[in-house]
């Protein structure tokens, strides 16, 4: 079974949990920005918690199938039309042999994701199926008239699986091991103060505009290892969150963390969206 990519609207890519564990290789994790959605719409039908999605940036993405398949739609809510015929949004769905489906514009939010029974199939590069958009690691962009393998279905969608949104609010934040490069009130000001997303934003990072966090030292900091979440402080005092494509080293200083449970939050947010910090 394959999937026959007509149209990918702004970015698609194929992605999973990521390539966990090989920072150290200098290969950045990838993977789902909002995990929990791509995790929903697996469950919703009958994929692993691991199986490869599609992550679509606002819609427009568009493809037949030539074998009938069990599809789910989570994370930003857009028009989901097979055939021309609305079909519902984070619940499992028949898309016939042939027939096309159609994900119009995000209403809301930024990444939708797709999940097929059997799940995305492409050929993994080091252990994962996920595309990283910082070095293209792995799949290549999905592009109109890219053929995608499916696997085999494991298990029919179970009806009862319902979804279970995910805590929404600030994004909590943990003291980050810089904290003493920065002023001692900076943590302050980042939690107490509403910033904007920059136009800038990607997989790589949310750029953040607002209170400027002031540094105390202002030397060269040689490049350490970063986790996903990592809030830098580049000189310009702005917080730039790393996300899943981040680079596994960087040069600025790190004042937070933010709480890996929230980061699904960071997939959504759209430019001039305002965001909040609060501590963990």
């Amino acid at each position: 079974m394959s999937l026959h990519v007509l149209a990918t609207g702004a970015l698609t890519t194929v992605q999973d949990r990521g390539r966990r564990g090989l920072a150290h290789l200098g290969v950045p994790r990838a993977g789902a920005l909002d995990a929990p959605a791509a995790e929903l719409a697996n469950r919703l039908v009958g994929n692993d918690s691991d199986a490869a999605v599609l992550e679509v940036t606002l819609g427009g993405l568009v493809l037949t199938t030539d074998v009938g398949a069990w599809i789910a739609v989570t994370g930003a809510p857009c028009p989901v039309e097979v055939d021309g015929a609305p079909r519902g949004h984070a619940r499992p769905e028949w898309l016939a042999a042939g027939s096309r489906l159609r994900l119009g514009t995000a209403s809301s939010g930024v990444r939708t994701y797709l999940a097929v029974g059997g799940g995305i199939a492409v050929d993994p590069v080091l252990g994962s199926r996920s595309t990283d958009t910082l070095a293209w690691v792995g799949p290549a962009r999905v592009e109109p008239g890219t053929r995608l393998p499916v696997g085999p279905l494991a298990r029919r969608p179970a009806p009862h699986d319902t979804p279970r949104p995910p805590r929404a609010g600030p994004l909590r934040v943990h003291p980050g091991p810089r904290v003493d490069w920065c002023a001692p009130h900076a943590l302050q000001t980042l939690c107490g103060s509403a910033y904007v997303v920059g136009s800038a934003s990607n997989r790589i990072g949310l750029r953040l505009e607002g209170p400027a966090l002031e540094r105390v030292r202002h030397l060269e900091l040689p490049s350490e290892g970063m986790v996903l979440g990592a809030v830098q402080v580049p000189p310009d005092g702005q917080p730039v969150v790393f996300l899943a494509d981040h680079p596994p080293t960087g040069g600025y200083p790190v004042l937070a963390v933010v709480e890996e449970a929230d980061l699904w939050q960071c997939a959504q947010l759209r430019p001039g969206e305002s965001v909040r910090f609060t501590p963990a």
